[in-house]
């Protein structure tokens, strides 16, 4: 049996008036992320850590935000295009651990609903996705309220 781990970062800026999605899950917020595709850092953040373990280079580099393809697109495609990657490689995703920092909105309530959403998407159980929340304590971006920031590391084993 082969491992190996992957850790993806990504950071987004938050506007008013644009849907916030996150892990696959349309929150209720006055903001979204500004980004090319729908936004979901968390899911970007994934993918990074994902490609990071098959050392495949970045999001950017498969799905650039100069490619018009990539417009607006559900941030869940991309997460099931690295999925067709792992799996073409002969490897599986044996567990996923997410940490966002944002200030606002609370997370709690919809956590629940992002891990289901990603288990479904790395077809792995629920209780492989670990999906958690800090404020930052109104310290930096994140806690000014001007952005949100994604860690996340997955483990693939053949």
């Amino acid at each position: 049996m082969a491992l190996r781990i992957g850790n993806g970062f990504d950071v987004h800026q938050l506007a008013p008036g644009l849907p916030l999605f996150l892990g696959g899950v349309k929150l209720e917020h006055t903001m979204g992320c500004v980004a090319h595709s729908d936004g979901d850092v968390l899911i970007h953040a994934l993918c990074d850590a994902i490609l990071g373990a098959l050392a495949l280079g970045d999001i950017g580099k498969h799905f650039p935000d100069t490619d018009n393809a990539f417009k607006g697109i559900d941030s869940k495609i991309l997460l099931s295009q690295c999925m067709e990657m792992v799996k073409e490689r002969g490897w599986r995703v044996v567990n996923a651990d997410c940490t966002i920092a944002a200030q606002k909105p609370k997370m709690a309530p919809y956590i629940p609903a992002m891990r289901e959403c990603l288990a479904s998407l790395l077809e792995v159980e629920t209780d492989c996705v670990s999906v958690k929340a800090t404020t930052t304590e109104h310290l930096g971006f994140c806690g000014r309220e001007e952005g949100i920031a994604v860690m996340a590391s997955v483990l693939l084993e053949k």
